[in-house]
């Protein structure tokens, strides 16, 4: 979930001339800017979440050690951290521009529009995952089952199709009604879900009877229960360079994608870049590894409900909490999933927006929801969240390096940095070319040769800067800039 701090910043008389008094189009003036502790709120909400629910047991299911999992996953979100400090925020701090203004400004109107349909669809796939995860959660009062169809675009049986359809309405038109209601239930919940976490990874131990530090460093129910989940789903193995490479870039599109320009454009001092610390240490390493102890304890304990109707082991998050902690459980899942689809979805309805300028943020939002509804029917594209991550960052995070080698690198190769500003150009084909063709590249591998998502966002990032560089040294018809910003806006 998230608090974005946009959404409680006081509105000033500079911020009158921005639509909606967000500041879209033009820098965040210093009266509108925010202390550090916006942001670390912010960050420990937004990641301490419904999809935590999804993925943690993932890394189980996967068969990664737990000794890889706890020394992988503290390394992959220090590296994270780094990144959204010393990438994102010197570039957020001082254009004070959105991402989509400051790619428009380089790559051009009609461009960006291309990129907002595809960063919608993704948000969208990604918050039907949660809708997935609620629904999970509200069927275990009434015996739905939460079943995994072989085929990735499989429909699970009728009753728990009929239950996403539900929640899906419920979470859209939560989301339709405008950013200030969802921020507001995710700022009540944030605090208590995290504590929810905590005591699902604290009860599952106990359940276990690893009580003890040897019991821990042993690890043998997690060994026992990796091989219960292969004896079922087949051998599987999920290295330690892999989940470093998962934890740093599983947030690939908001750090080496400079998503989070559009956050840390209000930050007042360079601190606050330290925040998404918070984030990743509360939700992508302790409640990663709680969640996947929840699976550990419920195949020690009750190994039966761990295997769906096909044979296999499924991570069904509102089991997995109501075996362990109840109806507070159930509670927390349904909420955590609820509380990220709710941005998540309204998020997209503005990526659609920004395609339809004519049409509404509510009818675009309601759109975006029904399509988050039909993807969450699919219950393997939740269970593929490990995979998808790394897809969004390969997609969405070149165009992170459009940025970062325009604002470091245009005026000392002596060309025109927010060229498409300059020239007036809709779509600067050197732009066009530099994202679409590394990302085509990476999205063949990932999908027809098999390679870890994650693994392609980095050299889609590194090609993508490379071709930018190149290929506006060949297209760009602008003389040589002086040293000078010619950024000012």
């Amino acid at each position: 979930m998230t608090t974005d701090p946009i959404a409680h910043s006081k509105r000033t008389p500079d911020s009158n001339s921005a639509p909606g008094g967000e500041f879209e189009r033009e820098p965040v003036p210093e009266s509108a800017l925010l202390g550090r502790g916006k942001f670390w709120g912010m960050y420990a909400g937004e990641h301490t979440a419904g999809t935590e629910f999804m993925i943690g047991p993932l890394f189980l299911a996967a068969g990664a050690s737990l000794s890889d999992l706890i020394w992988g996953l503290l390394l992959g979100n220090i590296l994270a951290v780094l990144t959204w400090r010393f990438l994102v925020v010197p570039i957020a701090m001082t254009k004070r521009l959105t991402l989509y203004y400051q790619l428009e400004r380089i790559s051009g109107g009609l461009l960006v529009k291309l990129y907002n349909l595809v960063n919608g669809l993704l948000f969208c796939f990604l918050a039907g995952a949660m809708v997935t995860v609620s629904a999970s959660a509200v069927g275990v009062p009434f015996d739905i089952t939460f079943d995994v169809p072989a085929n990735t675009f499989g429909l699970s049986n009728p009753s728990f199709t009929a239950l996403v359809a539900i929640v899906g309405v419920v979470i859209a038109a939560v989301a339709a009604g405008g950013y200030e209601r969802v921020a507001r239930v995710a700022n009540i919940a944030a605090p208590w879900m995290i504590a929810v976490f905590a005591a699902c990874g604290i009860v599952s131990l106990a359940r276990m009877g690893a009580t003890s530090w040897t019991a821990l460093s042993e690890g043998q129910f997690w060994k026992d229960a990796i091989a219960f989940v292969q004896a079922k789903n087949g051998p599987g193995e999920f290295s330690f360079w892999q989940i470093v490479v998962f934890a740093w870039l599983c947030n690939g599109a908001m750090h080496f994608g400079m998503a989070d320009l559009t956050i840390f454009r209000f930050a007042r001092s360079k601190a606050s870049g330290w925040a998404p610390a918070i984030g990743m240490f509360l939700g992508h390493y302790m409640a990663w590894i709680a969640a996947a102890f929840l699976l550990a304890a419920l195949i020690k304990m009750q190994p039966d409900l761990a295997v769906g109707e096909d044979g296999k082991v499924t991570a069904n998050p509102g089991l997995l909490a109501f075996q362990s902690l109840g109806w507070t459980g159930i509670i927390c899942v349904v909420i955590a999933g609820w509380t990220t689809a709710n941005p998540t979805i309204y998020r997209a309805g503005l990526a659609f927006q920004g395609v339809l300028p004519t049409c509404s943020r509510t009818a675009m939002t309601l759109v975006a929801g029904a399509v988050a509804t039909i993807a969450g029917a699919f219950p393997n594209l939740s269970a593929q969240l490990l995979g998808f991550v790394g897809t969004y960052g390969t997609v969405l995070g070149p165009m992170g390096a459009v940025i970062f080698v325009d604002f470091y690198l245009m005026k000392k190769l002596g060309l025109r940095d927010e060229y498409a500003s300059f020239s007036g150009t809709q779509v600067n084909l050197a732009v066009l070319i530099a994202w679409l063709l590394p990302v085509a590249v990476g999205l063949y591998l990932i999908l027809w040769q098999g390679l870890f998502a994650a693994y392609a966002v980095i050299p889609c990032w590194l090609v993508c800067g490379l071709l930018y560089m190149v290929l506006s040294k060949l297209t760009q018809k602008a003389p040589s800039v002086p040293a000078t910003s010619s950024s000012s806006i």
